[in-house]
């Protein structure tokens, strides 16, 4: 006879999360800052989109980011020649943020000046989609070389996101990357999601997602 209990924890935990991250949005709104969660596996181009988007906004917004990673800081020094604030977050070893860590790290980021807070995900398709961050919006970055599949191989990713920007687009002859098939998986699971291609190499297409930043910032802070 086992001599031990096995206890079942994975409810609670994020039980516990999803009250802390809708907290954390009041907290947001009463501040009126903006939080988009941006994710994406690595490689896929997520500090390169966001030097792109930065580069057409932070004339206009106050912009602050928070590079989260389980080591180096890499991306922040990156995203500091921009001229925006930044703080790099380490993770510990996890794969991921949940609503606590964020609001650690808005905390340290400063939000006084702050209207559109950029929360740049550990690159992960799997643990951060599992996480609700307190996030106001979610935003995913695809990039062609992963294939159009990656809906089907993760459906909780896509299903969670409001707005899909499909990256690499000007290696798309190189590719066997079928955009139609890609923009029907996506359709399955949010028949309502925002999908954008871009190249962050570039530009193409990054001024439609932030002019998508734009709006929304704009309506949060009514």
């Amino acid at each position: 006879m086992e001599g031990y209990r096995i206890l079942e924890i994975k409810e609670s935990v994020f039980a516990d999360n999803d009250r802390d991250a809708e907290l954390l949005r009041q907290e947001l709104k009463e501040k009126k800052v903006f939080l988009l969660n941006l994710m994406s596996s690595p490689g896929a181009g997520k500090t390169s989109t966001l030097k792109k988007t930065i580069a057409l906004l932070k004339d206009e917004i106050g912009i602050g980011v928070m590079e989260a990673d389980i080591d180096s800081d890499v991306d922040a020094a990156a995203i500091e020649k921009t001229g925006v604030k930044v703080i790099q977050l380490h993770t510990g070893g996890m794969c991921h943020l949940d609503a606590d860590m964020t609001r650690q790290g808005l905390r340290g980021l400063g939000t006084d000046d702050v209207e559109l807070a950029i929360l740049e995900n550990v690159g992960n398709l799997v643990c951060p989609a599992e996480f609700d961050t307190g996030s106001v919006k979610n935003a995913m970055i695809l990039s062609v070389p992963e294939g159009h599949d990656k809906p089907l191989k993760y459906p909780l990713m896509f299903s969670i996101c409001d707005v899909l920007l499909i990256n690499k687009i000007d290696v798309l002859p190189y590719f066997d990357f079928d955009m139609d098939k890609c923009v029907e998986y996506v359709r399955r699971l949010k028949p309502e999601m925002k999908i954008i291609p871009i190249c962050a190499k570039t530009g193409e297409g990054v001024e439609e997602f932030a002019q998508w930043l734009r709006d929304e910032v704009a309506a949060w802070r009514k």
